[in-house]
């Protein structure tokens, strides 16, 4: 946005945001507002296009309306109405209510109705909409259940052998903040939705702290149908490339789950790639370009946090899927490619579910002794990734743009492959810490708790009446200077010392559990999605008992007569000029050295057993 505008301009656009709420057109000026120019597109024709239906009484919305829009949240929950009253087999049910009152709905498609939880089948979780102007997944939903009940017999013999969950729209507030102007960069629908919820929170940075009820709505399912793969339905930002749909997960090299990686990479891409290519589509990798000013300098294998889907599920041992279709790529290319995406995962489910179930259970049973919370970036670039096979990229130009300045990239719409794109992975240890054997949470610190317990952890009480335990005391601080997901968050570096303390106000959460390596995340302050750095501790920032002159002054000359060592300490700080000149730092001096300092500040109350 440009600093500079006028007062005309000011007052008119006061008014646009006042009125944000009605998502009516505005700008800050009086003639009507521009689309922005996109590049060129490259001709697109394939198989995946038989999928859709002009005709009948089972046209979708998005198909009715040739894919320019997609149905608001009344028109899909009656859609999908429709297809529960057509077939036994799919059911609904609200799983949680947003802020703004709406309900969050799961579908349930399995052979004959059965429960999920009891049937004995591997489970599919597709999730729509956490970003409700992506909203390529619900689209691409409400097609393959169309087909189903219509009696489509490849996905009749799918369901016979996994199960399929899908929550058509998880971001329900944003999306029905709809309007032409929400995504500049992406190529339909008209009517997109909005990126964050009604309270203006990104669920998509909500996987540790569970802030909003959507995305705890999300892991009550997760802990309760307990699905084999999880997908998870984006659409990109950034560069222009040949692939419409790409897709990744956390890699072997930095997995606290390495054979469910290993089953992802050697299992089920292989099969993703085959159904979309064979339909048409080119698949491929998720693409983060490292300089915005030169593509060919390479893209990042990104290791992705534990706030996004794929960093959870990964720590959770739950395969998980982030799907992001390519935004410059028109609505209808990507639906139909997302449909295919659905279909061929669930045959991968029902075709390789014995190994995937293998590799699930091994990696729950892994106890490591050290944990890496955090991943910087090599760099020095892979140049073998697209050594035998090109990325598949498009041209681009640099000139010089009067509106920056400077030379800026201009995509000129033709396709050009990258032979060795360097590729900067991060698989650097950034953070690594010791694992221990439990951690020891206060009973009041009430809202952690509610997180773990939110988020499937397991939680008891000590067997014993006291221990000797090991905690963090916080050495030095630094808070955020603003706000991030409606947190104020602090990170800080830490020394540690050992305690005896009665265990009778703690709860004890062990790490020998199959969620032990997330408790680990979220306990550990250094971890840079822990609960700490989100800000969820910052009551030992403050002291509310201070001391008063006329008490403290005699009391700290009979500690100098009573401690040697203490009137050393205190007479090698006097040669500090800036100490010696402070009254209240040499008050301080001796108040933090008395038995009435408060004992809990900036001590980390999380205790820890090694």
């Amino acid at each position: 946005m440009f600093t500079s505008i006028t007062r005309a301009s000011t007052s008119l656009l006061a008014r646009c945001l006042v009125t944000a709420a009605v998502i009516a057109p505005c700008t800050a000026h009086s003639e009507a507002p521009v689309s922005a120019p996109l590049p060129k597109l490259l001709p697109w024709h394939g198989a995946s296009e038989q999928l859709i239906v002009n005709k009948g009484d089972w046209v979708t919305p998005a198909e009715a309306s040739a894919f320019r829009t997609t149905p608001n949240y009344r028109e899909t929950r009656a859609f999908i109405d429709r297809l529960a009253a057509a077939s036994p087999d799919i059911r609904t049910m609200d799983i949680g209510t947003s802020s703004g009152g709406r309900k969050v709905q799961l579908v349930t498609l399995t052979a004959g109705g059965s429960d999920p939880k009891t049937n004995g089948k591997p489970t599919l979780l597709a999730q729509a909409g956490i970003h409700s102007g992506e909203i390529d997944g619900k689209d691409a939903s409400l097609m393959l259940l169309r087909d189903y009940v219509t009696g489509n017999r490849k996905l009749r013999q799918l369901v016979e052998r996994a199960n399929l969950l899908i929550v058509p729209i998880l971001n329900v507030d944003g999306h029905e903040r709809t309007g032409p102007y929400n995504r500049m960069n992406q190529r339909g629908p008209e009517n997109a939705g909005w990126r964050s919820n009604g309270n203006n929170l990104n669920i998509n940075r909500d996987y540790t702290k569970l802030d909003t009820p959507e995305l705890r709505a999300v892991m009550d399912v997760i802990n309760s149908y307990k699905p084999d793969l999880y997908l998870d339905i984006h659409v990109t930002d950034g560069e222009d490339y040949q692939y419409d749909i790409t897709y990744g997960y956390t890699a072997a090299f930095a997995s606290d789950s390495p054979d469910i990686a290993h089953w992802l990479d050697n299992s089920l891409r292989g099969r993703l790639d085959k159904a979309l290519t064979d339909a048409g589509h080119i698949p491929g990798p998720l693409v983060f370009g490292v300089n915005p000013q030169e593509f060919s300098d390479g893209i990042t294998h990104w290791t992705a946090l534990p706030r996004f889907s794929n960093g959870l599920g990964d720590l959770r041992h739950t395969p998980t899927v982030l799907i992001e279709n390519h935004s410059l790529k028109p609505f209808r290319q990507r639906v139909l490619g997302t449909y295919v995406f659905l279909e061929a995962a669930l045959q991968a489910l029902g075709e390789d579910r014995q190994s995937l179930e293998k590799a699930i259970a091994s990696d729950q049973k892994r106890r490591p002794e050290t944990q890496v919370l955090a991943w910087d970036t090599n760099k020095k670039p892979d140049l073998t990734v697209f050594a035998k096979q090109p990325f598949k990229g498009m041209a681009y130009k640099k000139a010089m743009n009067p509106i920056t300045g400077t030379e800026q990239v201009v995509w000129l719409g033709k396709a050009k492959d990258y032979p060795e794109l360097p590729v900067f992975a991060d698989n650097v240890k950034a953070v690594e810490v010791r694992v221990p054997r439990a951690y020891y949470l206060p009973k009041k610190d009430a809202l952690v708790l509610a997180r773990l317990k939110a988020h499937g952890i397991q939680v008891s009480e000590p067997q014993r009446k006291s221990a000797k335990l090991t905690q963090l005391t916080v050495d030095g601080h630094e808070f955020a200077e603003s706000p991030f997901e409606g947190h104020f968050r602090v990170s800080g570096t830490f020394s540690e010392k050992p305690v005896q303390v009665s265990l009778n106000d703690f709860v004890k959460i062990s790490t020998d559990q199959p969620l032990g390596s997330l408790a680990v995340a979220l306990l550990d302050p250094r971890g840079p999605d822990s609960l700490f750095q989100w800000g969820f501790f910052n009551q030992i920032f403050q002291r509310t008992e201070y001391a008063e002159p006329y008490a403290l002054i005699p009391l700290a000359e009979k500690m100098l007569q009573q401690d040697p060592a203490l009137k050393k300490e205190f007479e090698k700080r006097l040669q500090d000029k800036a100490f010696a000149d402070d009254p209240r730092a040499r008050m301080d001096f001796f108040y933090q050295r008395s038995p009435y300092y408060d004992q809990a500040y900036l001590k980390y109350p999380v205790l820890t057993e090694y």
